[in-house]
């Protein structure tokens, strides 16, 4: 058994287009995980005509499903970046939503998901089981068409995907790396929910006013959301890349779970905002961790109560658990927040002591 402490992270941030991440090497990242701009949903419009004239001349003949296909084009050229910088075994995570529209006076579902399901495994990816994520409104307009009338009616979208994806065959672990993974194991409960098909998350607030920005209105996922998926698919030391990075939902979710990140963005407003969310992760760390041990314990709590036997004990923290996989799993806690010319942002730890 050894317990091994992953020291210091780095969080880097690139103020460029990821649709050519130049500073970046064949195969050197294990992770990656965004939410890029929704083809179709009107806020990002102005996003796609930037980078193609196509999809300005389609919007303007409304013309939806030439614009539909200009904007994933590229997208495109994003995906197939991520496949070159992903290493062998390594998994791509995409959070996308369909997109409704009505273009030239015609009401219709733009089917992001499902394109991108199959731009991607056009690149060489491996389709595995995505998630469905829930979020519902209590919105009183968020019935569509003739509301009470029959026909003209439509079903309201209350859901996203976040696609699942191998780059190749199944990861192979170094020894230390197979250490690692051990020390990065999840309670048997937490894998009960995270890896079920069907999450119920509420979604983060879309509205922010940090001076600076260029856009009111962001594509985040809350951070429960990152951290889930940032420790399901990845282990400690590791590097993850969000080739959208946004307010740094991405690379919050790796500094706490002691992972690397990479961010790209073209907002340098918006980097900013990611920036000081970063560096603001220490006050965080302590209260997840605290979180995640006292739900196991009210969990193990419970099993006791009901006469059930848990026939294993955790060896760092002397606690019962329901696995042997779970024996060797251990946290760390962020010590320290050190930053270099706002690009470069260090994280040191200390083993967690409950």
């Amino acid at each position: 058994m050894k317990d091994i402490l992953v020291p210091e992270t780095s969080h880097i941030f690139h103020n460029s287009d990821s649709r050519k991440m130049d500073p970046l090497s064949d195969e050197s990242v294990n992770l990656v995980l965004t939410s890029p701009p929704y083809p179709m949903v009107e806020m990002w419009d102005d996003l796609f005509k930037s980078w193609d004239k196509k999809t300005e001349a389609a919007l303007l003949n409304e013309f939806g499903n030439e614009a539909f296909e200009s904007m994933h084009i590229q997208l495109d050229k994003v995906w197939k970046e991520c496949f070159r910088v992903l290493k062998q075994g390594g998994i791509f995570l995409v959070n996308i939503g369909d997109a409704t529209r009505s273009i030239g006076g015609e009401f219709s579902l733009f089917s992001n998901h499902s394109r991108i399901l199959q731009a991607c495994r056009n690149f060489g990816f491996v389709s595995l089981p995505d998630i469905l994520w829930r979020k519902q409104t209590n919105s009183p307009t968020k019935f569509m068409g003739s509301g009470m009338f029959p026909v003209g009616a439509y079903v309201t979208y209350e859901h996203e995907y976040i696609l699942v994806f191998r780059k190749g065959g199944l990861r192979k672990f170094s020894k230390i790396e197979t250490e690692l993974r051990r020390n990065s194991a999840f309670f048997w409960e937490e894998r009960n929910v995270w890896f079920s098909d069907v999450w119920d998350l509420k979604g983060e607030r879309q509205i922010f006013k940090d001076v600076g920005a260029s856009r009111e209105r962001t594509a985040a996922f809350p951070l429960d959301f990152a951290y889930r998926l940032v420790n399901m698919f990845s282990i400690k030391g590791d590097t993850v890349l969000d080739p959208f990075l946004g307010t740094g939902t991405t690379s919050l979710a790796a500094l706490l779970s002691s992972r690397n990140s990479i961010g790209y963005d073209l907002d340098t407003g918006i980097l900013e905002i990611a920036r000081k969310k970063l560096l603001g992760a220490k006050g965080i760390s302590s209260k997840l961790l605290q979180n995640r041990m006292q739900s196991h314990f009210d969990f193990i709590a419970d099993r006791e109560k009901q006469g059930k036997e848990n026939s294993h004990e955790n060896k760092y923290y002397k606690m019962p658990v329901i696995t042997s996989q779970e024996a060797e799993l251990t946290f760390e806690m962020v010590e320290s927040i050190s930053e270099k010319e706002n690009v470069s942002i260090f994280a040191q730890y200390s083993r967690y002591n409950h």
